[in-house]
């Protein structure tokens, strides 16, 4: 395929920017600075400038291309959510996919698939109970955030093309998300859970967090919300317990949730709430995920 993508230099994109050139996809990646990632570019991948709100040369790559692939969004976790930090995790994701959008209608060949991402923060926090796709949208800031960037990536249905919203639990892998961030207290002999640890940790492996998306590539039935989220359920304490196990490290030393409301602010409420999360329409299609089980997730990253 012919495939524009964006958001390919975070810590997704640039997995799943290797798995598309190991498979020989023509792959064009749209940076609003492309002369830093200039080592990105191979024989099967272009490089060209956007600036992430707006119409310009890039959107002729759009014409023509099989599929878009939007990952493009400010990291959650990059700065504390002043307001102004805020505006632009929003501005960032809808902005993004409005662009993408024009640039599909002013194509005269359009793709024939759009994958934009999402989050599972579009459900707020759920204390009980199977989230699936139908389940209704939170009202928290996150919830919002997702509501209005799924919102404008749908548009381009009204192009004919198809649109698949990625609702992505929490991503795992070594070299980067919050694993990374989670792994120090533990090689220290002082991990633990965060909060209360009862709320639930919707969690996927990186790997599979790629494959789900090549999968909705080609799975023409497969369109709107995906749960893209591990079929094991674990809560926070569990899931801190295995990586202890895991990592040979007592899981010993919580730490309280005022804390992280002092430290974090609004930001707490990404490790503070969750959701158990069923990834049924994915299931549904036939993807078959590499990692079901979390000690198994968690056995892969750390041996690599």
């Amino acid at each position: 395929m012919k495939i524009v993508l964006t958001g390919g230099t975070g810590f997704i994109g640039s997995a799943l920017l290797k798995r598309l050139e190991r498979e020989k996809h023509n792959v064009v990646l749209l940076s609003r600075n492309p002369d830093t990632v200039v080592h990105f570019k191979t024989n099967f991948v272009e490089i060209d400038r956007w600036d992430g709100k707006s119409v310009g040369r890039w959107a002729e790559h759009v014409d023509g291309a099989e599929a878009v692939i939007n990952l493009a969004g400010e990291p959650l976790a990059a700065k504390r959510w002043t307001e102004i930090q805020k505006a632009r995790i929003v501005s960032s994701r809808v902005d993004g996919a409005k662009a993408i959008v024009a640039a599909i209608a002013g194509a005269q060949k359009k793709p024939s698939v759009l994958v934009n991402a999402s989050a599972v923060g579009y459900y707020g926090n759920v204390e009980s109970g199977d989230v699936t796709e139908t389940h209704a949208r939170g009202t928290d800031f996150l919830a919002q955030t997702c509501a209005r960037w799924e919102e404008a990536a749908r548009a381009a249905e009204e192009h004919g093309v198809r649109v698949v919203l990625l609702r992505t639990g929490i991503v795992l892998g070594k070299d980067g998300g919050a694993l990374k961030k989670m792994l120090l207290p533990f090689k220290l002999f002082v991990g633990g859970s965060l909060g209360s640890g009862r709320q639930w940790f919707p969690w996927v492996h990186r790997d599979d967090v790629v494959s789900a998306i090549l999968f909705a590539l080609e799975k023409v039935a497969l369109s709107g919300p995906v749960n893209v989220a591990s079929p094991e359920s674990v809560t926070m304490k569990e899931f801190c317990k295995r990586l202890g196990r895991v990592m040979r490290r007592p899981s010993w030393a919580p730490v309280p949730a005022f804390v992280l409301q002092i430290v974090l602010g609004e930001m707490s409420a990404v490790v503070l709430t969750g959701q158990r999360v069923v990834p049924g329409k994915l299931e549904a299609a036939g993807y078959n995920f590499q990692y079901p089980k979390l000690d198994g997730a968690l056995e892969d990253i750390l041996r690599k």
